[in-house]
C-alpha cells in the first residue's frame, strides 16, 4: 500500500489514542501516601496511548506525518491537537514530574523524546518553531539524563524490549548529530565501541524472546552502522554475525506471527517485524556497494515489512497504541 494511504489510515487512530486516558499502564514511583493522581494530572501531554513512552512516540508519529504528508485529511485535527498539547503550563508540569524522578523512562522514553525533537528540528515553520521553544526544557532534560545514563552504565543491556541499550543509543545519536551536541555524539560513539566493538558470534539462534519488539542482534548492528564507515562496518559485521551468516539469516530471523493481539506482551511481535525490517534495510544500505550481503539483507527486510504490516495496524488497543509509530518509522525510512 502507498505510504500516504497508510498514514491516512492510522493517524486518526493515533490522534484518538493520544486523548484516550484508560486503560493506562502507569509506571509511577510513589514517594508519599498522597503521591497519587490520574494519568492526565501527572502527564498533561503524555497521558494517552496506554503509557508515557508510547504517547511520546505517537506525538513523534503525528509530527512526522504532518511534515511528510501535511495535506492529508488528518492535518487539521493533528495541528489542533499538537497546539493544544504543547503549551508552557503542560511542559512545566511534565518537567516537574521528570525532575523528581530522574531515572524515569531511561533509556527508551527519553530516546523517543529526543527523536520527537529531532523531527521538530527538521520541520521549520512558525508554529513548529514555537513548539520547539516550548518543549526545549524537556529536550534539555532528556539530553542531560541520557548523557548521565550512558556515562554511568557499566555494561550494555542486551534485551529485546525498552531497556535495550543499542536502540536507545541509536535514537539519541541521531538527535545529538541533528542538534550538534558534539559531546554527546562523542560519548555515545565511545561507549558503543566499548560495549560492542569487540563483539563476535552473535547468538541469532536465541532470538526472539516471546515479548521482544526489538532484535538485540540487529539493533546492535543498526547502531554500529551509524558509527563505522562502510569498510570497517563490513569487517565488524563479519565478525559479529559470521562471514557466511547471510546464507542462513532468512532461517534464523524469519518473520514472526502475533499469538495474541490483546496481550500487551505477546502483542510486541507486531512491532518486532517492523523494527527488524528497518534495521535490516539500514544495515544493507550501510555495507559497501559490492558486498554480497546487501541483497539477502534487503530481501529479508522486505519479508518482514510484508509480515509486519499485516499485524502492526491491528485494531486492538494493545497494538494500536504504539505499533503504528513503528510503521511510520519504517515506511518513511
Amino acid at each position: 500500500m502507498d505510504a500516504q494511504l497508510l498514514v491516512e489510515q492510522f493517524i486518526p487512530v493515533t490522534l484518538a489514542n493520544l486523548r484516550r486516558q484508560y486503560p493506562n499502564g502507569i509506571l509511577h514511583r510513589m514517594d508519599a501516601d498522597g503521591d497519587v493522581a490520574n494519568p492526565r494530572q501527572m502527564h498533561p501531554i503524555f497521558y494517552g496511548c496506554y503509557d508515557w513512552h508510547s504517547a511520546v512516540h505517537s506525538y513523534w508519529q503525528v509530527v512526522r506525518a504532518l511534515r511528510l504528508f501535511g495535506h492529508g485529511a488528518f492535518a487539521d485535527a493533528a495541528w489542533a491537537l499538537l497546539d493544544e498539547s504543547f503549551t508552557e503550563p503542560n511542559v512545566a508540569n511534565e518537567l516537574d514530574y521528570l525532575q523528581r524522578r530522574l531515572s524515569f523512562e531511561l533509556p527508551y522514553g527519553m530516546a523517543w523524546l529526543l527523536q520527537l525533537m529531532t523531527e521538530l528540528r527538521h520541520f521549520d515553520n512558525a508554529t513548529t518553531a514555537r513548539w520547539r521553544t516550548t518543549l526545549s526544557p524537556l529536550e534539555a532534560h532528556a539530553a542531560e539524563r541520557m548523557t548521565a545514563y550512558f556515562t554511568r552504565l557499566p555494561l550494555p543491556i542486551r534485551s529485546g524490549v525498552h531497556s535495550q541499550t543499542a536502540f536507545g543509543m541509536a535514537l539519541t545519536l541521531d538527535w545529538a548529530r541533528t542538534a550538534n551536541d558534539a559531546a554527546l555524539v562523542e560519548l555515545i560513539i565511545e561507549r558503543a565501541l566499548q560495549f560492542y566493538g569487540s563483539d563476535a558470534d552473535a547468538p541469532l539462534a536465541y532470538e526472539p524472546s516471546a515479548a521482544d519488539f526489538l532484535s538485540p542482534t540487529l539493533a546492535e548492528a543498526d547502531l554500529m552502522r551509524r558509527i563505522w564507515p562502510p569498510a570497517e562496518f563490513s569487517a565488524w559485521l563479519g565478525r559479529f554475525l559470521g562471514e557466511d551468516a547471510h546464507l542462513g539469516l532468512a532461517r534464523e530471523l524469519a518473520p514472526v506471527g502475533v499469538a495474541d493481539a490483546s496481550d500487551g506482551q505477546l502483542a510486541h511481535f507486531a512491532g518486532l517485524n517492523m523494527s527488524r525490517a528497518w534495521m535490516l534495510h539500514g544495515i544493507a544500505n550501510a555495507l559497501p556497494v559490492d558486498d554480497l550481503r546487501r541483497q539477502p539483507f534487503a530481501e529479508l527486510a522486505k519479508d518482514h515489512r510484508v509480515a509486519g504490516l499485516s499485524t502492526a495496524l491491528h485494531e486492538d488497543y494493545m497494538v494500536s497504541h504504539w505499533a503504528p509509530s513503528f510503521v511510520m518509522y519504517l515506511i518513511t525510512a
